[in-house]
């Protein structure tokens, strides 16, 4: 390792500077939401079993619910856009706009070109929970999804039922395609009710037993039709490890809620976003 140069604490004190400064982002009307949310009635629910995924679907100005109902679970959520599966969640540009950890008021961000809100996050049972004294928070946006890649390097197990295995073979269910045609439109989640964090000393993403108990929720409002695939992680509650059949496993419940005739008056679906796509050629 070299030595510091003579102005090394120098340089680390150089102030931070946001990359996306938020205050002319659009803005969710959340009371709107809220408020057709107390009249929605529910049109559907699906049961995701332990160390399994399922899909399901909610139109555009719905709401859906994701619920711990056995134990404390974790789940790892895909959500794409119900008539273009191109259209994907990026956790990536959520988190440079939001922050490594999601709650009320913030959304999930499509994928380029479209770049718009696809779900907004309406009610949060552990919005309480914050920031940790060890950096960790609930809610993530900044861990892939445990995957048999990864598994197979590390140790050289071939594990089937890790969340990116579950979510292909949920997605190929549900659509007809093949394993090997829906594999390639499974993407990086939201790790919901999972808390993580990176470590102070090494800078490594790390998980810690989650806060969820049965009866937790997260809410959204569905900003276009979406298909949605989540997870019931094999780690559990994440509090040891996963990929693996030894942690206790629970299932999640997602419920749909339709909205009242009338109550979203005035409200549309987002536009793909506005960039006119030349990128400079004309």
């Amino acid at each position: 390792m070299f030595p510091p140069p003579e102005d090394a604490e120098q340089r680390r004190a150089v102030a931070p500077v946001i990359c996306y400064p938020t205050q002319t982002l659009p803005r969710p009307d959340l009371d709107l939401y809220r408020a057709a949310r107390q009249g929605a009635r529910k049109v559907s629910e699906t049961l995701v079993p332990a160390r399994e995924a399922a899909c399901f679907t909610v139109a555009a100005g719905h709401m859906f619910r994701i619920t711990s109902v056995e134990g404390p679970q974790v789940g790892d959520l895909n959500l794409w856009n119900a008539h273009d599966l191109g259209e994907r969640f990026y956790s990536g540009k959520t988190r440079a706009l939001h922050g490594t950890h999601l709650t009320t008021g913030e959304r999930m961000w499509s994928s380029f070109p479209a770049l718009r809100p696809m779900a907004t996050i309406i009610a949060d049972t552990l919005g309480w929970y914050g920031i940790d004294a060890f950096g960790g928070s609930v809610h993530d946006v900044i861990g892939t999804r445990c995957d048999p890649y990864t598994g197979n390097l590390l140790s050289g197990s071939q594990y089937h039922h890790c969340c990116h295995s579950n979510l292909t073979r949920a997605l190929a269910t549900h659509t007809g395609l093949s394993r090997a045609e829906a594999e390639p439109l499974v993407h990086d989640v939201l790790n919901v009710f999972m808390c993580t964090g990176f470590t102070r000393d090494t800078g490594q993403y790390f998980m810690k037993a989650s806060p969820v108990r049965p009866g937790d929720y997260l809410e959204f409002f569905a900003e276009i039709d979406l298909l949605g695939a989540l997870s019931a992680c094999p780690g559990g509650d994440c509090s040891a490890e996963h990929s693996s059949d030894t942690a206790a496993c629970h299932p999640l419940l997602v419920e749909v809620f339709a909205p009242a005739e009338g109550a979203l008056d005035g409200w549309a679906p987002p536009l793909s976003n506005g960039y006119d796509g030349t990128h400079g050629a004309g």
